[in-house]
């Protein structure tokens, strides 16, 4: 989060300080003016962004159970909910039959939770539960208040740096026009002017790349401690290892989750290739930690609790 602020503070007033050494404008006007488009930008985006997740990804809520899977899921997330000492969250469908579960909200009071088609046909109901219960360690330790807030000042940078690019485009901004004097200040200057002018340009370029994997650092991490929710909630971390497993080995290619909600999803349902390999690359870009990290620690997190109680691992536990 700090990062986010310095990295927009410059955005926003390293134009002032570039005009300020041309000697034009040393009022900070750029900034007080993109600061407060941004932070208007960010505040309707946060507001409204768990109705624009659901509506993007065609999510139906579930008032009045139908089907034996739609009373087994919502018995499951009660049970959770009581598990985790949270309200119960407002359930969702999904009409995808790529297997995933994602929740959103700003706290455990307006939480929505939303599961897949697909993932009520391949799970078991420990591993529904299991599913359910990472999810909703995501609410109890308001991931989704950091991840929608997240959302709402990438979106507002993006937003933010199209004006500006107009702006560009219509000669207004720090380099151009001025008269003898700010000439001569410019001059001045010296490189530094130079080195600074590049620098905001360019930043202003990748300011929506910065952000999204400063974004996806934070949902990396977050990740490996809802597992570890999830274990607490049902001391089962092998049925969260189980679901995991079977997720990552469905092969139906989602249809309705896009990149805009990715990120919040158990399993990254489009950049798979990169959440499978480990490495710096990967762990830039994936929106989620390694798939065999994250279930050889539910695994390490079973056999530890197997060797308290007592107990032994079957082959297919291990497996």
């Amino acid at each position: 989060m700090i990062g986010f602020v310095l990295f927009f503070a410059w955005l926003g007033f390293g134009a002032d300080i570039i005009w300020a050494l041309e000697g034009q404008h040393p009022f900070p006007w750029l900034g007080l003016v993109v600061t407060g488009a941004a932070i208007l930008l960010a505040r309707y985006i946060y507001k409204t962004g768990p109705e624009k997740v659901l509506w993007a990804t065609g999510a139906q809520e579930l008032v009045t159970p139908q089907t034996d899977g739609e009373r087994q899921v919502v018995n499951v997330v009660e049970e959770m909910a009581i598990a985790a000492g949270v309200p119960r969250p407002r359930i969702w469908i999904v009409p995808d039959d790529d297997p995933n579960a994602f929740a959103t909200g700003h706290d455990p009071q307006d939480a929505h939770l939303a599961v897949t088609r697909g993932l009520l046909q391949i799970c078991t109901r420990d591993e529904l539960q299991a599913v359910i219960g990472h999810e909703l360690g995501h609410v109890k330790n308001l991931d989704v208040r950091l991840m929608t807030t997240l959302a709402a000042l990438v979106g507002a940078i993006l937003l933010v740096r199209d004006g500006v690019g107009r702006m560009m485009r219509f000669g207004s901004f720090p380099g151009r026009g001025g008269g003898g004097s700010s000439r001569s200040k410019s001059k001045n200057a010296g490189p530094l002017l130079a080195i600074l002018l590049v620098l905001w340009v360019v930043s202003w370029l990748v300011a929506p790349l910065i952000t999204q994997l400063l974004a996806l650092a934070v949902s990396r991490g977050r990740e490996y401690l809802a597992d570890a929710m999830s274990a607490q909630f049902t001391r089962n971390p092998l049925a969260l290892a189980s679901a995991l497993q079977k997720i990552e080995a469905a092969e139906a290619p989602t249809a309705a989750i896009k990149r805009g909600a990715a990120h919040l999803c158990i399993v990254d349902p489009l950049g798979r290739r990169l959440t499978n390999r480990e490495g710096w690359l990967a762990d830039r870009l994936a929106t989620h930690p390694p798939m065999s990290m994250r279930i050889a620690r539910l695994k390490g997190m079973g056999y530890a609790q197997l060797k308290k109680e007592g107990g032994s691992f079957t082959s297919s536990a291990l497996a």
